[in-house]
């Protein structure tokens, strides 16, 4: 990740305890965003690990969103996405959750994310909040674009 500097990795995950503890020992280049999933209120701590980091972009994946998450400290996050849970048995989410995290976002000025709404057949339940889509991303600047060369390798000709 360090040498292919003009491309942006996102890191996702939920041992963030294991995070925080190897963070001192990770060179964190610019081009890698971490983020920790918080599928509920049980897993808030997580976001204390990551704010611990020395990532320089640090984002929140609550997904799949399985109750509310009031008073979420987004203090240090930079985006914060938010997405149901998908499949057969899928538990659905409350859309006054997801309006609450949109909210507590706009208040701190965090980038807010909406995947999906999730459930048995997501493509029809779709990503549409309160009439529109939220695609925000966190303001950072582009990973710097190699510059493209082609090199041409001569070949030995055969009688």
């Amino acid at each position: 990740m360090n040498r292919a500097h003009w491309h942006r990795f996102q890191v996702l995950t939920k041992r963030a305890n294991r995070l925080a503890e190897l963070s001192p020992e990770i060179n964190w280049p610019t081009n890698v965003w971490m983020g920790v999933s918080v599928e509920n209120s049980d897993y808030v701590d997580r976001i204390d690990d990551l704010r611990s980091t020395g990532a320089h972009v640090k984002f929140l994946s609550l997904e799949p969103l399985l109750g509310p998450l009031p008073k979420l400290k987004l203090r240090g996050i930079d985006w914060v996405i938010v997405g149901g849970e998908s499949g057969p048995r899928s538990r659905p989410m409350d859309p006054a959750w997801v309006i609450d995290i949109r909210d507590q976002c706009s208040r701190a000025g965090v980038a807010f994310f909406f995947k999906q709404w999730g459930g048995k057949n997501k493509k029809k339940a779709g990503r549409v909040l309160e009439g529109r889509t939220w695609d925000e991303m966190p303001n950072v600047p582009e990973p710097a674009r190699a510059a493209r060369t082609t090199r041409v390798r001569s070949l030995p000709v055969m009688a």
